[in-house]
């Protein structure tokens, strides 16, 4: 018998996906593998216009997913020494892709940074009193950040956009450099102020379920409360290296070493627990998803 397609059939899902090279367009590309999305990596430079709608034209999505964009090797100091070039991709690169897909009734998916805010009056450390979505920016001490904040602003006007604001990204794969958990493991001396930070593990799938529901709007993108590096590394020791030590410094020792200082916030995730209510607070995340599949026995027995 032939086969079909009812004319009012909804169309299946095709992600184009931005940022293949990067940390989380690769679990992207990972987790629309597992779940059988048809997906494809977009090809063209975010800042051409042309490339993108040939992108479109030939992928022909139902939702763009853009990780693309720069953070800085090794660190977020490089955008403070290339400044041009950090606009182009953050800022125009993003408004060109977010204004594509509105022209052509695209749903995006944009994973942005919640480095926008720092600990004030209103939300002192160790209050739990965590900035909401609504509030207003209230830290560009980096340039890197203030691209961030001002691209924020702009996508407010497309209604087509869903931005992701994460924070501090930490996953099970403790071979990636870039993972919070291990950057600071290498360090000399860390601060230890607390953090709200996102688990990829749990929050990428999370962003792909978005994605399928076409939700919109602003969203803190990080695990429901705060951790401190300190706290991160007694797990590590804990966990993974029983001899492991660290030497801690201040906020001023640190601007020392910096190019461009550092925020610390906590972000008020009570709009994303409650679409989705499984979420799991950040050390019952980092426990069940960073380090816990990593536990080494060798010194401890038997595993658990």
């Amino acid at each position: 018998m032939a086969t079909h397609t009812k004319q009012n059939q909804k169309p299946s899902l095709k992600f184009l996906i931005y940022g293949r090279t990067g940390w989380i367009g690769g679990l992207l590309g990972k987790i629309c593998e597992e779940q059988r999305i048809p997906f494809e990596y977009g090809t063209g430079r975010l800042e051409d216009r042309s490339q993108l709608l040939a992108d479109i034209r030939n992928v022909k999505p139902t939702n763009v997913l853009n990780a693309a964009g720069l953070t800085g090797r090794p660190n977020v100091d490089w955008c403070e020494f290339n400044k041009l070039e950090t606009i182009r991709s953050n800022v125009i690169g993003t408004l060109n892709l977010a204004d594509v897909c509105g022209e052509h009734g695209l749903h995006m998916m944009n994973y942005t940074s919640g480095c926008i805010y720092d600990y004030d009056d209103a939300h002192p450390l160790g209050s739990g009193n965590g900035f909401k979505e609504s509030d207003n920016h209230n830290y560009a001490g980096s340039f890197f950040s203030k691209t961030k904040s001002m691209v924020e602003e702009l996508l407010k006007k497309y209604d087509n956009v869903c931005n992701l604001r994460m924070r501090l990204p930490i996953s099970s794969d403790l071979s990636n450099p870039r993972n919070i958990a291990i950057k600071i493991a290498r360090f000399d001396k860390v601060v230890n102020i607390p953090n709200s930070m996102s688990i990829l593990d749990e929050l990428i799938p999370i962003s792909v379920e978005m994605a399928k529901r076409n939700l919109k709007g602003i969203w803190n993108f990080t695990n429901p409360g705060v951790v401190s590096h300190n706290e991160i590394l007694e797990m590590y020791k804990n966990y993974i290296d029983p001899d492991f030590k660290w030497v801690n410094f201040s906020l001023e020792e640190q601007a020392k070493v910096l190019v461009a200082p550092r925020c610390n916030n906590e972000l008020d995730t009570s709009k994303l627990k409650k679409e989705f209510p499984h979420l799991l607070s950040i050390k019952e995340s980092l426990i069940k998803y960073v380090f816990e599949p990593n536990k080494k026995t060798s010194f401890g027995g038997c595993p658990t």
